[in-house]
């Protein structure tokens, strides 16, 4: 189970005080073969998506070197079917400046939780006003 972000492959520069821009993921299976392609484990293009109707993916975040999870975000399921969910930020997510993480959490709408190995990260930096 992964997202097709790899770990700090991309860094998010963001604002204190911003709720854009949306971000969109789509949840893979990196244990199963795409229709048409062939499964292979280093290319998350080849991967199937997870179905993830019904379900509920979060996105958590915290300060990078922290334990304490400052915000979690319940995403938008876009295409379910295709493990697409998307998110804009809720007003006072950034309300101070540093380096964050975040981490995807799925949770299955019969139950059990699997979360995304790989994190998301931000940088926030000051705004003028």
């Amino acid at each position: 189970f992964e997202v097709t972000i790899m770990a700090y492959a991309s860094t998010i520069k963001l604002v204190v005080g911003d709720t854009l821009p949306e971000l969109n993921f789509t949840l893979k299976d990196s244990n199963a073969a795409a229709s048409g392609s062939t499964l292979d484990p280093e290319d998350s293009t080849t991967w199937a998506p997870i179905d993830i109707t019904g379900g509920t993916v979060k996105l958590r975040v915290r300060e990078v070197g922290e334990t304490t999870v400052l915000s979690t975000i319940t995403m938008t399921l876009t295409t379910p079917s295709d493990g697409e969910c998307k998110t804009i930020f809720p007003s006072g997510t950034w309300s101070a400046s540093g380096t964050f993480e975040g981490e995807i959490e799925f949770t299955k709408s019969g139950g059990g939780v699997q979360t995304v190995q790989d994190l998301v990260k931000f940088v926030v930096r000051d705004d003028f006003d």
